[in-house]
């Protein structure tokens, strides 16, 4: 079978949606499938590093939206009568209109910015005036696909929700959990103290750790917060890997007298990454809003207690392995960072978070995807079992 897999615009720097294409790209292969990654091409935005903002941007739009348009068409028309296409991320879900209906599918991550562009406060998203307008578009557009891929039950939902209120009926729609798109186990503790002495992180003195952007909907103010709740029963560090650490951050740290506790790691390497979660006394994901939530399987995957929102989809992500509260409540986070002092309770996380993590395999994932596009999965068992004849996978 031949697939085609619509993948981001090289200068929107798309990081995770190039992971999960290329994740794509590779479970495919290794079931023995003919696979192309098709991108926009870079023409109108070739004089800029980026397009993710200002007058790039607009330049972007054009490439994307009105060039990218006319080649899909194009290049259909000489790809194969039998070939399938994949869009993997909902927000180019206008390219659906110019594929074959009956053989496109599209995977959507969240609709967290439909939803703040249509208004929902609890999106944690605004938009401006275009971007209400644009993320409308992306809505209708996505709507018209037959089968679509949600990353979580709480994403179907919400999806399903937005098309009974557009007086839309739910297509082949389903569930498919993302799986690991990197190797994230734990490292040990000899070589976490050497990879985070080089960013600032002494691993004997205990901390807890958030991982990602500075949204608005990742709260990472609650960190701040909770220590400051705990008050003398956790006198450890904040560690906020990712996004530089913005200057409200530190002056409300300031204010609060806690701000010499609090390191930031920006963008660190995937080495980094991994020993970050694995020294870390405690994971904390205090989010508003995920269509999935990638860092707590991932601190669960590295032998890491977490500690995360009540709010969907992070139960059903954590698979009730790990301590979950309010994310407006400080007080309720700091109550359950006080709980992991308990150190059988510590090791029920950890054990239970084990077994959580094997839900989330590649293979299991692209399972599902053969299922949806109606493939055979025979031939992907197979070339799995043949490959591990001869590579070691990481455990």
């Amino acid at each position: 079978m031949r697939i085609v897999l619509v993948g981001n615009y090289p200068k929107d720097k798309q990081e995770s949606m190039e992971r999960f294409a290329r994740m794509m790209e590779a479970g495919f292969k290794n079931a023995g499938h003919a696979v192309d990654i098709w991108r926009p091409s870079v023409c109108f935005g070739r004089p800029f590093k980026a397009t993710t903002g200002g007058i790039a941007k607009w330049f972007g739009y054009l490439d994307k939206w009105v060039l990218y348009a006319l080649v899909l068409r194009v290049k259909r028309l000489f790809a194969g009568a039998d070939t399938l296409y994949h869009v993997c991320d909902h927000s180019n879900s206008f390219y659906v209109r110019h594929l074959p209906p009956t053989r496109t599918s599209i995977t959507c991550h969240d609709v967290l910015a439909i939803r703040g562009g249509l208004g929902y406060a609890d999106a944690y998203a605004p938009a401006s005036g275009f971007g209400k307008y644009m993320q409308r578009w992306i809505l209708s557009n996505l709507l018209t696909a037959k089968k679509i891929a949600c990353v979580s039950q709480f994403t179907l939902g919400q999806l399903t929700d937005l098309a009974k209120g557009k007086g839309k009926q739910p297509a082949d729609w389903r569930v498919i959990h993302n799986g690991f798109n990197d190797d994230f186990s734990p490292v040990s503790k000899e070589e976490s103290r050497e990879l985070l002495k080089s960013v600032g992180v002494n691993i004997d003195e205990p901390y807890i750790l958030h991982v990602g952007s500075r949204q608005l909907r990742k709260n990472r103010k609650m960190l701040i917060d909770m220590v400051h709740a705990i008050s003398d029963k956790y006198k450890g560090k904040i560690v906020y890997a990712g996004f530089e650490i913005e200057p409200a951050l530190y002056a409300h740290a300031a204010q609060l007298g806690i701000k010499d506790r609090v390191i930031g790691v920006t963008k660190p390497p995937h080495k980094v990454l991994k020993a970050l979660y694995s020294a870390a006394y405690a994971f904390v994901f205090p989010s508003l809003s995920e269509g999935f939530g990638w860092p707590v399987i991932e601190a669960q995957a590295c032998g890491t207690p977490v500690i995360a929102s009540s709010t969907a989809p992070m139960p059903e992500v954590s698979g009730g392995a790990a301590l979950h509260a309010d994310p407006l409540k400080p007080e309720a986070f700091a109550n359950a960072l006080a709980q992991l002092s308990d150190p059988a309770l510590r090791t029920k996380l950890l054990e239970d978070g084990r077994r959580n993590v094997t839900h989330f395999t590649p293979e299991i994932m692209m399972d599902a995807y053969e299922a949806m596009l109606g493939i055979s999965t025979d031939s992907r068992k197979a070339g799995v079992q043949e490959r591990n004849r001869s590579v070691a996978l990481p455990q």
